[in-house]
């Protein structure tokens, strides 16, 4: 591949990332992410294919930014973890909108890499159970669930977070309430992890 091509296709992928945060899969227009990178939109069709899978590839990109920023290792402190993933979010909102657009345009339906993907989460539940010290995979399954939505919450939903704590609510006192919340709910799931 040639550097010109890398780029292009780089270009291509920042565009469309921003396009389909922007307005969802069926609300982005290719002739728009193409404008937004300076490219031919042909050039869309030559790389990626079509919309969808263009779509799928930035949603599959996020993943592996968000995966390779916040890792989650045995022995991490499942409340920092929430406070990492929480300033994650808030610094990249996009993501969390190319997800809830996923999930309106899936829904149900099985996603592209759906096993590659479950296993990144495999991982994740592993790391947790290690850290918990326990192999109920169902109960620790369902705590990295709620972490994560904990923490990405207040980004999915800005307006709600605006209307319940008012304009006036700093991002730093929610971050600490949402760590400090974290860290009670899995002090009372997992009792053995305090002070772990």
């Amino acid at each position: 591949m040639t550097q010109d091509t890398t780029q292009t296709k780089a270009r291509l992928l920042a565009a469309a990332k921003k396009e389909f945060a922007a307005h969802g899969i069926a609300g982005a227009r290719v002739d728009r992410i193409a404008e937004l990178a300076g490219v031919n939109k042909e050039r869309i069709y030559g790389y990626f294919g079509n919309k969808q899978k263009l779509f799928d590839l930035v949603v599959a990109g996020a993943l592996d930014e968000l995966a390779e920023a916040v890792p989650l290792e045995p022995g991490d402190d499942p409340a920092e973890y929430v406070g990492r993933v929480y300033d994650f979010h808030s610094a990249h909102p996009e993501l969390v909108r190319l997800f809830l657009w996923e999930g309106l345009h899936y829904r149900d339906d099985v996603l592209p890499n759906e096993v590659q993907r479950a296993g990144h989460y495999e991982r994740k539940v592993q790391a947790l159970a290690a850290t918990f010290g326990t192999e109920d995979a169902p109960k620790v399954a369902a705590c990295l669930l709620s972490l994560i939505g904990l923490a990405a919450w207040p980004n999915a939903v800005p307006q709600m977070a605006r209307l319940i704590l008012g304009d006036t609510a700093a991002g730093a006192d929610l971050r600490t309430q949402v760590v400090e919340f974290a860290r009670q709910a899995v002090a009372g799931s997992f009792p053995s992890t305090v002070g772990a």
